[in-house]
C-alpha cells in the first residue's frame, strides 16, 4: 500500500496494548456514534522497527521522536534516556519495543498517536 501502513483502503486500525485502559477507550470512540467506525483493531505487535510501521507512523503523525517514547516506562530510566539525542532514542526503541508509546491510530485522513485520545477526532 501507498502509506507503508497494513490496512486496506477506507478502513481505520489502532494499533494499540488491549491491557492499556487508554487503548480500550480510544477503541470505544472509534466504534460510538458520530465516528461510527466498524474498523477492525489491530493488537500491539513487538517486531522490529525494520518490520513494523510505528517508525513510519511517528513522522507521519508528525510529532518528534521524544513524544514516541514512553517516558514512564523503567527501561526509560535504567537506559538514562532522558538526555538521549533521536537517534539514540530511535535505536533504543528498535532493540526495546517497549519504549514506542502506544496508541497509534490510523485512518484514511492521516496517523495520530491517540495522546490525548481527543486527537483521534482530527482523523475521523
Amino acid at each position: 500500500m501507498a502509506s507503508g501502513h497494513p490496512r486496506p483502503p477506507g478502513h481505520t486500525v489502532i494499533y494499540h496494548n488491549p491491557k492499556c485502559s487508554t487503548s480500550r477507550k480510544t477503541l470505544e470512540l472509534l466504534r460510538d456514534p458520530p465516528s461510527r467506525s466498524e474498523s477492525p483493531a489491530s493488537g500491539w505487535g513487538y517486531l522490529p522497527l525494520g518490520e513494523c510501521p510505528q517508525i513510519k507512523m511517528i513522522r507521519d503523525a508528525s510529532i518528534d521522536v521524544r513524544t514516541a517514547v514512553r517516558k514512564r516506562e523503567s527501561l526509560y530510566a535504567e537506559l538514562n534516556l532522558a538526555d538521549a539525542t533521536d537517534d539514540q532514542l530511535l535505536d533504543a526503541m528498535a532493540e526495546h519495543p517497549i519504549l514506542i508509546e502506544r496508541l497509534f491510530v490510523v485512518t484514511p485522513k492521516g496517523t495520530r498517536l491517540a495522546r490525548p485520545i481527543d486527537a483521534v477526532r482530527e482523523i475521523l
